[in-house]
Protein backbone atom coordinates (compact mmCIF):
# COMPACT_ATOMS: atom_id res chain seq x y z
CA UNK A 1 0.00 0.00 0.00
CA UNK A 2 1.26 3.50 -0.79
CA UNK A 3 1.72 5.68 2.30
CA UNK A 4 2.39 9.40 2.15
CA UNK A 5 3.88 11.66 4.77
CA UNK A 6 2.68 15.23 4.32
CA UNK A 7 3.51 18.58 5.85
CA UNK A 8 0.87 19.74 8.32
CA UNK A 9 1.53 23.35 7.31
CA UNK A 10 0.81 23.21 3.58
CA UNK A 11 -0.04 19.60 2.71
CA UNK A 12 3.08 19.07 0.59
CA UNK A 13 4.17 15.43 0.29
CA UNK A 14 7.48 15.03 2.11
CA UNK A 15 7.89 11.32 1.39
CA UNK A 16 5.93 8.36 0.04
CA UNK A 17 6.64 4.65 -0.14
CA UNK A 18 5.01 1.28 -0.59
CA UNK A 19 4.76 -0.16 2.89
CA UNK A 20 2.61 -2.31 5.13
CA UNK A 21 1.92 0.55 7.58
CA UNK A 22 2.68 4.21 8.30
CA UNK A 23 5.25 3.25 10.92
CA UNK A 24 7.29 1.34 8.34
CA UNK A 25 6.97 4.23 5.89
CA UNK A 26 8.38 6.64 8.49
CA UNK A 27 11.23 4.26 9.31
CA UNK A 28 12.12 3.94 5.61
CA UNK A 29 12.19 7.72 5.25
CA UNK A 30 14.48 8.09 8.23
CA UNK A 31 16.87 5.39 7.02
CA UNK A 32 17.07 7.32 3.74
CA UNK A 33 17.79 10.48 5.78
CA UNK A 34 14.68 12.23 4.44
CA UNK A 35 13.95 15.58 6.11
CA UNK A 36 10.58 15.13 7.83
CA UNK A 37 10.56 18.59 9.36
CA UNK A 38 6.95 19.74 9.80
CA UNK A 39 5.53 16.28 9.09
CA UNK A 40 1.88 15.62 9.93
CA UNK A 41 1.94 12.53 12.14
CA UNK A 42 -1.13 13.36 14.19
CA UNK A 43 -2.12 10.34 16.29
CA UNK A 44 0.31 8.08 14.42
CA UNK A 45 0.97 4.57 15.70
CA UNK A 46 4.76 4.56 16.02
CA UNK A 47 5.01 2.08 18.87
CA UNK A 48 8.58 0.82 19.14
CA UNK A 49 9.60 2.64 15.94
CA UNK A 50 13.28 3.07 15.11
CA UNK A 51 13.54 6.84 14.60
CA UNK A 52 17.24 7.14 15.34
CA UNK A 53 18.55 10.54 14.22
CA UNK A 54 15.25 11.57 12.62
CA UNK A 55 14.64 15.18 11.60
CA UNK A 56 11.13 15.78 12.91
CA UNK A 57 11.57 19.40 13.91
CA UNK A 58 8.27 21.24 13.96
CA UNK A 59 6.37 18.01 13.28
CA UNK A 60 2.81 17.51 14.52
CA UNK A 61 2.85 14.32 16.62
CA UNK A 62 -0.11 15.26 18.81
CA UNK A 63 -1.53 12.13 20.45
CA UNK A 64 0.93 9.79 18.70
CA UNK A 65 1.99 6.47 20.22
CA UNK A 66 5.78 6.48 20.58
CA UNK A 67 5.91 3.95 23.40
CA UNK A 68 9.43 2.48 23.58
CA UNK A 69 10.40 4.22 20.32
CA UNK A 70 14.06 4.90 19.58
CA UNK A 71 14.41 8.67 19.19
CA UNK A 72 18.07 8.82 20.12
CA UNK A 73 19.68 11.86 18.53
CA UNK A 74 16.42 12.90 16.86
CA UNK A 75 15.65 16.56 16.16
CA UNK A 76 12.22 17.25 17.67
CA UNK A 77 12.76 20.93 18.26
CA UNK A 78 9.50 22.86 18.15
CA UNK A 79 7.52 19.67 17.58
CA UNK A 80 4.01 19.21 18.95
CA UNK A 81 4.27 16.18 21.24
CA UNK A 82 1.27 17.08 23.39
CA UNK A 83 -0.36 13.99 24.85
CA UNK A 84 2.19 11.68 23.21
CA UNK A 85 2.91 8.29 24.79
CA UNK A 86 6.70 8.20 25.19
CA UNK A 87 6.72 5.58 27.94
CA UNK A 88 10.15 4.00 28.03
CA UNK A 89 11.24 5.85 24.88
CA UNK A 90 14.93 6.36 24.12
CA UNK A 91 15.46 10.13 23.80
CA UNK A 92 19.18 10.02 24.46
CA UNK A 93 20.69 13.24 23.10
CA UNK A 94 17.44 14.24 21.37
CA UNK A 95 16.80 17.90 20.61
CA UNK A 96 13.48 18.78 22.29
CA UNK A 97 14.10 22.50 22.58
CA UNK A 98 10.86 24.43 22.32
CA UNK A 99 8.84 21.23 21.93
CA UNK A 100 5.32 21.00 23.33
CA UNK A 101 5.36 18.01 25.69
CA UNK A 102 2.33 19.06 27.71
CA UNK A 103 0.48 16.03 29.02
CA UNK A 104 3.02 13.65 27.48
CA UNK A 105 3.74 10.29 29.11
CA UNK A 106 7.51 10.25 29.69
CA UNK A 107 7.41 7.62 32.40
CA UNK A 108 10.73 5.78 32.37
CA UNK A 109 11.98 7.62 29.27
CA UNK A 110 15.73 8.08 28.79
CA UNK A 111 16.39 11.83 28.48
CA UNK A 112 20.11 11.76 29.16
CA UNK A 113 21.79 14.71 27.37
CA UNK A 114 18.44 15.64 25.77
CA UNK A 115 18.01 19.34 25.08
CA UNK A 116 14.81 20.43 26.84
CA UNK A 117 15.52 24.15 26.77
CA UNK A 118 12.21 25.99 26.43
CA UNK A 119 10.19 22.78 26.23
CA UNK A 120 6.65 22.83 27.63
CA UNK A 121 6.44 20.03 30.21
CA UNK A 122 3.18 21.14 31.81
CA UNK A 123 1.23 18.10 32.95
CA UNK A 124 3.82 15.66 31.61
CA UNK A 125 4.38 12.43 33.56
CA UNK A 126 8.11 12.34 34.29
CA UNK A 127 7.98 9.51 36.84
CA UNK A 128 11.11 7.41 36.52
CA UNK A 129 12.44 9.45 33.60
CA UNK A 130 16.23 9.38 33.45
CA UNK A 131 18.83 12.06 32.77
CA UNK A 132 16.72 15.23 32.94
CA UNK A 133 18.67 18.40 33.71
CA UNK A 134 16.00 20.35 35.59
CA UNK A 135 18.12 23.49 35.51
CA UNK A 136 17.59 23.68 31.75
CA UNK A 137 13.83 23.31 32.00
CA UNK A 138 12.77 24.99 35.22
CA UNK A 139 13.47 28.75 35.45
CA UNK A 140 11.75 28.92 38.85
CA UNK A 141 14.74 27.21 40.50
CA UNK A 142 15.93 30.81 40.89
CA UNK A 143 13.77 30.84 44.04
CA UNK A 144 16.24 28.49 45.72
CA UNK A 145 18.96 31.16 45.53
CA UNK A 146 17.05 33.97 47.26
CA UNK A 147 18.79 35.08 50.49
CA UNK A 148 15.84 36.30 52.54
CA UNK A 149 12.05 36.59 52.49
CA UNK A 150 10.37 35.56 49.21
CA UNK A 151 6.82 36.33 48.14
CA UNK A 152 4.60 34.36 45.77
CA UNK A 153 0.88 33.83 45.34
CA UNK A 154 -1.80 31.44 46.54
CA UNK A 155 -4.94 31.04 44.44
CA UNK A 156 -8.00 30.19 46.55
CA UNK A 157 -11.70 29.79 45.82
CA UNK A 158 -14.63 31.67 47.35
CA UNK A 159 -14.25 29.53 50.50
CA UNK A 160 -10.58 30.54 50.83
CA UNK A 161 -9.46 26.99 50.03
CA UNK A 162 -7.25 25.67 47.24
CA UNK A 163 -9.34 25.62 44.03
CA UNK A 164 -8.67 21.99 43.09
CA UNK A 165 -8.54 19.79 46.21
CA UNK A 166 -9.56 22.19 48.98
CA UNK A 167 -8.31 21.40 52.46
CA UNK A 168 -6.72 24.32 54.30
CA UNK A 169 -8.78 27.49 54.75
CA UNK A 170 -6.40 30.42 54.40
CA UNK A 171 -6.57 33.67 56.35
CA UNK A 172 -4.44 36.79 56.05
CA UNK A 173 -1.87 37.06 58.83
CA UNK A 174 -1.83 33.34 59.59
CA UNK A 175 1.15 30.94 59.22
CA UNK A 176 0.63 27.48 57.67
CA UNK A 177 2.73 24.32 57.64
CA UNK A 178 2.40 20.92 55.92
CA UNK A 179 5.32 18.70 56.87
CA UNK A 180 4.27 15.73 54.70
CA UNK A 181 4.50 17.79 51.50
CA UNK A 182 5.43 15.75 48.43
CA UNK A 183 9.06 16.54 47.52
CA UNK A 184 9.14 14.55 44.25
CA UNK A 185 9.95 17.06 41.50
CA UNK A 186 8.67 14.73 38.78
CA UNK A 187 5.14 15.20 40.17
CA UNK A 188 3.53 18.45 39.05
CA UNK A 189 0.68 18.72 41.56
CA UNK A 190 0.49 16.96 44.92
CA UNK A 191 0.15 17.34 48.67
CA UNK A 192 1.53 20.41 50.38
CA UNK A 193 1.05 24.15 50.20
CA UNK A 194 0.94 24.91 46.49
CA UNK A 195 2.03 28.42 45.59
CA UNK A 196 2.52 29.97 42.15
CA UNK A 197 3.56 32.92 40.05
CA UNK A 198 1.00 35.65 39.43
CA UNK A 199 0.51 34.70 35.77
CA UNK A 200 -0.30 31.09 36.78
CA UNK A 201 -2.94 32.36 39.21
CA UNK A 202 -4.46 34.60 36.56
CA UNK A 203 -4.61 31.77 34.01
CA UNK A 204 -6.48 29.59 36.52
CA UNK A 205 -8.66 32.33 38.01
CA UNK A 206 -12.45 32.06 38.12
CA UNK A 207 -15.09 34.52 39.33
CA UNK A 208 -15.18 34.58 43.13
CA UNK A 209 -11.58 33.46 43.57
CA UNK A 210 -8.93 35.35 45.56
CA UNK A 211 -5.20 35.71 44.98
CA UNK A 212 -3.38 35.76 48.29
CA UNK A 213 0.20 36.88 48.91
CA UNK A 214 2.37 34.29 50.67
CA UNK A 215 5.75 34.87 52.31
CA UNK A 216 8.40 32.21 52.90
CA UNK A 217 12.15 31.53 52.67
CA UNK A 218 14.17 29.35 50.29
CA UNK A 219 14.57 26.71 53.02
CA UNK A 220 10.76 26.38 53.13
CA UNK A 221 10.55 25.24 49.50
CA UNK A 222 9.73 21.54 49.31
CA UNK A 223 9.61 21.06 45.55
CA UNK A 224 9.80 22.97 42.27
CA UNK A 225 8.41 20.48 39.73
CA UNK A 226 10.54 19.92 36.64
CA UNK A 227 9.30 22.11 33.82
CA UNK A 228 6.96 24.00 36.17
CA UNK A 229 4.71 26.53 34.46
CA UNK A 230 4.70 28.60 37.64
CA UNK A 231 3.49 26.29 40.39
CA UNK A 232 5.59 24.91 43.26
CA UNK A 233 5.20 23.50 46.79
CA UNK A 234 6.38 24.74 50.17
CA UNK A 235 6.43 23.19 53.62
CA UNK A 236 5.40 26.43 55.27
CA UNK A 237 4.47 30.04 54.58
CA UNK A 238 2.59 32.98 56.03
CA UNK A 239 -0.28 34.68 54.21
CA UNK A 240 0.60 38.37 54.37
CA UNK A 241 -1.94 39.98 52.06
CA UNK A 242 -4.24 39.78 49.06
CA UNK A 243 -3.86 41.14 45.54
CA UNK A 244 -6.21 43.91 44.47
CA UNK A 245 -7.92 42.31 41.49
CA UNK A 246 -8.94 45.62 39.99
CA UNK A 247 -5.34 46.76 39.91
CA UNK A 248 -4.34 43.71 37.86
CA UNK A 249 -7.25 44.09 35.48
CA UNK A 250 -9.50 41.12 36.21
CA UNK A 251 -12.36 42.79 38.12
Amino acid sequence: MLYEIKSWRHGKILFSAESDCLKSCVEIAIKQKINLSGADLLGADLLGADLLGANLSGANLFGADLLKANLSGADLSGANLSGVDLLGANLLGANLSGANLSGANLLGADLLRANLLGANLSGADLSGAKGINKFLTTPMTILLEQPSKIRAYKLVNENMEGPFKGGIKYKIGKPYEVLDTNVDDTVECSTGINLASLDWCLKNYAIGYHILIAEFEAKDIACIPIGSDGKFRVFRCTIVGEKNLKEIGIE
